[in-house]
């Protein structure tokens, strides 16, 4: 019989294939965005140092008072605003797009929109 494999662990396959180009530097680091079917977090990784940058996600209590009533793609949006706005506070306007091995679509392209409003490139 066939195993049927689980989402998250093609996901998961999926993302390792894309990492394998895309890497974070001290110059250009990576914007990565994790969801779950609740949450959305999204952070700026500097893969030469392991070391995460800045972050945001929609559990920040500043965030929560800000998303309101919002939905889950309009709180998306909010955090791809509010981590690219800490990310030009400590002096990063370049970055590269990881999506996490999920569909560019819904509430990761959000998050894109989101980061490209607040004045990241990517």
């Amino acid at each position: 019989m066939f195993k049927r494999q689980d989402k998250n662990e093609i996901r998961r396959i999926r993302h390792a294939r894309v990492r394998k180009k895309v890497s974070g530097t001290p110059e250009r680091p990576r914007l990565c965005v994790y969801r779950s079917l609740k949450h959305i977090y999204a952070q700026l990784v500097d893969d030469s140092k392991g070391v995460t940058l800045v972050s945001a996600s929609t559990l920040e209590s500043d965030l929560r008072a800000s998303i309101g009533e919002a939905d889950k793609k309009g709180a998306s949006k909010i955090v791809g605003k509010a981590v690219a706005e800490r990310a030009i506070q400590a002096g990063y306007k370049n970055v590269v797009f990881d999506r996490g091995g999920y569909v560019y679509c819904g509430r990761v392209a959000e998050v894109a929109a989101g980061a490209r409003e607040a004045g990241l490139d990517f």
